[in-house]
């Protein structure tokens, strides 16, 4: 392990066409004072050449087994590493992590790293469906590694779908969750976290709406964390602005109906689910067709309805043995007492509870909260960033999971 203030990443670079978009990323490293070790496959230097990662990283590129022998690089590079990040890693690199190969200098540094593993998967959809591609992901989740799920978009030729590098920007802002971690464990590694964030949109004509204040970044940075610590995630975004988290599998929505229809498609296969999104109580009873216009008689009175209680349904009705749910509580004044009677109401495992209003909570890069427990708990997380609160969140949620072991 580095010693200095400078983390040392191992940047493995597999044989896919995405292997140009890794410069960038090599770049974002070495620019934030990363020192960066470049290890790419044999074949990745058919897509970029050697001289290019020299070049970018400011040092040799370790190719092979064979070369410099007597430092031992097959062993040597793994064990100095803070990091080793993968990308873009093909379908055959990931087989060859799963089942142990070693029949490279890349394959080699997996196995020799004792420091957090994370994979970019590139490749096309159809590869990234396959039964034995999917039970290669599963199987390095299961070990701590972070598979982080490729974007959707263009692939190589006329082709769009699952399977493309997500931009070298969201690559980085995934590494530095991880590296911000140091070498504590994946523990949400081999669980999938459904998180609901942003501000759902109730319809009332083709132009207006009823919505909220919510940016959604607190429900970003729950699935960026879960990203981080190892967590398979699916976001359900509603009217959210922000760049997808690399790795999550994000479904848009727009109104609360559309969320809860989105969540409960998901929540089967959900370890655990946290429920950031501010949901509308109310939405119109009807949406007009076309744009109201002012008739100088004055508005007509909209008729409200009230929409579903998403959280109280998921959790009187746990779609799993030992799923946990989590909740959140905007409240401006009364913040605990009203805290205590939702959480009592609504029978989640936690919620988080913060104040909002004069520049509190929403839009804002930071938070503070309480997080109450259905055992009687009450954890206060004082002001700081989002993702620190986000951290705060799992950490309260992992040892809850512990007992769910033997169910899985």
């Amino acid at each position: 392990m580095n010693t200095d203030h400078s983390p040392e990443v191992v940047l493995g670079v597999g044989a896919g066409i995405a292997a140009y978009k890794v410069c960038e990323l090599l770049r974002r490293f070495t620019e934030s004072g990363h020192r960066v070790q470049v290890v790419p496959t044999a074949d990745a230097l058919r897509f970029v050449g050697e001289p290019t990662w020299a070049a970018l990283s400011g040092r040799p590129v370790a190719t092979g087994v064979w070369d410099r022998v007597h430092d031992v690089p097959h062993v040597r590079i793994g064990q100095a590493a803070d990091l080793v990040f993968v990308a873009p890693a093909t379908a055959d690199l990931l087989a060859k992590a799963a089942h142990g190969l070693a029949d490279d200098l890349l394959t080699n540094t997996l196995l020799t790293a004792r420091c957090p593993v994370v994979f970019a998967p590139a490749m096309h959809t159809e590869m990234w469906e396959h039964p034995a591609t999917r039970t290669n992901v599963a199987t390095l989740r299961s070990r701590g590694a972070i598979v982080l799920d490729p974007a959707v978009g263009r692939l190589t030729g006329a082709d769009t779908g699952r399977g493309r590098l997500p931009d070298p920007d969201h690559l980085f802002a995934a590494a530095r969750r991880v590296l911000a971690r140091g070498r504590a464990p994946a523990d949400l590694a081999g669980r999938r976290v459904l998180v609901s964030a942003g501000g759902t949109r109730e319809p009332i004509d083709p132009v207006r709406f009823i919505g909220n204040r919510s940016s959604g970044r607190q429900g970003y940075a729950l699935a960026a964390t879960a990203l981080a610590r190892g967590a398979e995630v699916v976001l359900v975004s509603a009217n959210v602005g922000l760049p997808d988290p690399a790795g999550a599998d994000v479904r848009r929505v727009g109104s609360a109906l559309e969320l809860r229809e989105a969540v409960l498609a998901e929540r089967a296969k959900a370890d655990v689910i946290v429920m950031a999104a501010a949901v509308a109580d109310f939405r119109p009873a009807a949406s007009a067709a076309g744009k109201i216009k002012k008739t100088g008689a004055g508005p007509a009175p909209v008729e409200l309805v009230e929409n579903p209680d998403i959280l109280l349904e998921l959790s009187r009705e746990r779609a799993r043995a030992g799923q946990v749910v989590v909740g959140f509580a905007a409240e401006t004044d009364h913040v605990l007492e009203y805290g205590r009677a939702k959480l009592e109401r609504k029978g989640c495992d936690l919620l988080v509870v913060n104040q909002v209003g004069d520049g509190r909570a929403f839009g804002t890069e930071d938070n503070q909260a309480v997080v109450l427990g259905a055992d009687g708990s009450a954890t206060e997380i004082p002001n700081g960033p989002k993702e620190d609160l986000a951290d705060r969140v799992w950490d309260l949620v992992v040892p809850r999971l512990a007992s769910d072991d033997t169910d899985r």
